[in-house]
C-alpha cells in the first residue's frame, strides 16, 4: 500500500458498510509491472467520515475507482453491504453503483443544459423513480444544501461553490450507502472549499441525529 494513511473517522460508526481485504492493483505496461496498491485492507462503518491522505501517484484515485466499482482489483476482496462485488455481473454492478454509491467530483460534472432541479434528479431517473417523487426529493435536497432558491437555474448561472452544492445534492438523491468525494474542493477557492467541507460535516451530523 502506497497511501500515506486513511484518517479522520469522525464517528465510531455502526454496521460495516464496506470492507476491503488484501486489495492489490497492478498495471502492466509491456514487460513492466506497476504496483499501485499492495495488499490494502480496511473497513468503513456506517456514519463514519473518513479522509484518505497520500502524495500524487500514491494510489488514492485508483482506490476510489475500486470503491466506486469503476475499476477492479488485480486480487483481493471488496464487500459492499454483505455483497461480494467480484461476483456481480457488469449490469448488477452498474445498478448497485447508481443505487448505493454517491459520487462527488472535483469538476462537478453537471449537465450544462439541465436546471439545478433536473441535475439532482438524474440518478433517480436511472433508478426509475417516479416523476413526482423525483421532483419532491430534488426540491428537498436543494433546500438542504442551501439552493432552494436556485431550482430553475443552470450551471452557467451558478458560482463554483453552488455547482458543487448541486453535485452534493445529486450524490444524495438515491440515499446511497456512502459517498465518494474525489478532491471535491480542488477547483474552489479556499473560502468556498471550507464552506463545502463544512456542508459535508453538517450532512454527516444530520444523518446521525
Amino acid at each position: 500500500m502506497e497511501l500515506s494513511k486513511i484518517v479522520r473517522a469522525r464517528n465510531p460508526g455502526g454496521d460495516v458498510v464496506l470492507k476491503l481485504t488484501d486489495i492489490v492493483k497492478t498495471y502492466n505496461s509491456g514487460e513492466l509491472a506497476v504496483h499501485v496498491l499492495k495488499g490494502l485492507s480496511f473497513e468503513v462503518r456506517r456514519s463514519q467520515f473518513v479522509g484518505i491522505v497520500g502524495t500524487s501517484g500514491s494510489g488514492k484515485s485508483t482506490m476510489l475507482n475500486i470503491l466506486g466499482m469503476l475499476d477492479v482489483p488485480s486480487s483481493g476482496t471488496y464487500v459492499l453491504e454483505d455483497i461480494n462485488v467480484e461476483t456481480l455481473s457488469d449490469v448488477d454492478q452498474a445498478t448497485i453503483r447508481n443505487q448505493r454509491i454517491g459520487f462527488i467530483f472535483q469538476s462537478f460534472n453537471l449537465f450544462p443544459y439541465l436546471t439545478v432541479e433536473q441535475n439532482i434528479e438524474v440518478p433517480m431517473i436511472y433508478n426509475q423513480v417516479s416523476r413526482r417523487v423525483r421532483r419532491e426529493r430534488a426540491i428537498e435536497l436543494a433546500r438542504q444544501v442551501g439552493l432552494g432558491h436556485r431550482l430553475g437555474h443552470r450551471p452557467n448561472q451558478l458560482s463554483g461553490g453552488e455547482c458543487q452544492r448541486v453535485a452534493v445534492a445529486r450524490s444524495l438523491s438515491n440515499r446511497p450507502a456512502f459517498l465518494l468525494a474525489d478532491e471535491p474542493t480542488g477547483n474552489l477557492d479556499e473560502k468556498t472549499g471550507n464552506e463545502i467541507m463544512k456542508l459535508f460535516h453538517q450532512l454527516n451530523e444530520e444523518e446521525n441525529v
